[in-house]
């Protein structure tokens, strides 16, 4: 069983944890912004939040600035971007995004947090799979979409299409994620048993 890579040093109050902060400022934000249909506002806030994901990882790899907190702190405002833009948007109509979609995307991740929970506190690793991160830029994609495909009524037919595609596409995809961690999560269990 693998460590967890944690910088014990390394303080809570940092760089890349003040970015994850800012980033779930903006994700109450786009929530906001969708149920007052300010749409083309919702898309750029969404984008500046979605963006700075990548940057604030990439910070604390490199200067040393992973901590325990923001190990949970930043999946969880990933989920909150993500799993609040599709539950604002199943109540605007039009936006393609119906509500056994978003129950889909919540459930997915409510799954693989507690394996995270349970793997991880008992001292295992598991790190977000590249084929979770394509699923999340794959939900990002489709909100985006969404959000510009409302923004223009009626969109143009490229438009109307990629939203159509990355909506489904990000559909199957967590679907397809979330079973990929549940058997990632039980040989992990299956091999610490047999250990």
């Amino acid at each position: 069983m693998t460590t967890v890579p944690t910088t014990a040093a390394a303080s809570p109050w940092n760089v890349p944890n003040l970015l994850t902060t800012i980033r779930l400022v903006l994700a109450v934000g786009v929530m906001a912004l969708i149920a007052n249909h300010w749409y083309g506002w919702a898309f750029i806030a969404f984008v500046v939040a979605a963006s700075t994901d990548w940057i604030d990882g990439f910070y604390a790899r490199r200067y040393g600035q992973v901590t325990k907190l923001g190990r949970i702190f930043d999946p969880f405002v990933d989920k909150i971007i993500i799993c609040g833009a599709f539950i604002a948007l199943v109540e605007i109509g039009g936006s393609g995004i119906a509500a056994w979609m978003a129950i889909i995307v919540v459930a997915r991740e409510l799954l693989v947090t507690s394996l995270r929970g349970l793997i991880e506190g008992a001292g295992g690793d598991f790190s977000a799979s590249q084929l979770g991160k394509w699923k999340m830029v794959l939900q990002c994609v489709a909100v985006g979409a969404v959000l510009l495909c409302l923004r223009q009524d009626p969109p143009p037919q490229w438009l109307s299409w990629l939203r159509f595609g990355s909506v489904w596409g990000a559909v199957l995809l967590t679907v397809y994620s979330g079973f990929d961690y549940v058997v990632g999560a039980a040989r992990i269990l299956n091999s610490d048993e047999a250990a």
